[in-house]
């Protein structure tokens, strides 16, 4: 049995770079306890703790389409909803380490699996 430490995703809307091209699909890998520690260490988050999801987040994407690195100033150009989503996979997967969730249909009541990287655009 192999530990999954990498997650692929597909944001809802995409980043768009500066020619324009969107950039969707990524992946995520698990956080380490330094990638949680050294953003703390950072002037932009001492200043404004809400900063720090921004440099977390720019730590623990490994890729996104065809860009060469992200940094945080990717992860700033986000729309909201790609951040919200990232925040919502980043929880997910460093919580329980994978993707799926369990949830209940509002109309009939039956539970079933749903895989949040497969919730994006």
């Amino acid at each position: 049995m192999s530990f999954q430490t990498e997650f692929d995703f597909t944001l809802p809307m995409g980043y768009i770079d500066q020619e324009g091209n969107v950039h969707k699909k990524g992946t995520m890998r698990l956080a380490t306890a330094m990638d949680e520690i050294a953003p703390l260490r950072d002037m932009r988050v001492r200043t404004n703790q809400a900063y720090l999801v921004i440099t977390l987040l720019a730590r623990v994407v490994t890729r996104l389409g065809t860009l060469e690195s992200i940094s945080p100033s990717v992860v700033e150009n986000l729309f909201a909803a790609d951040l919200a989503y990232l925040q919502a996979l980043y929880r997910t997967i460093n919580e329980e380490g994978r993707t799926t969730i369990q949830v209940t249909c509002p109309e009939c009541g039956s539970e079933f699996a749903v895989d949040l990287a497969d919730l994006g655009g």
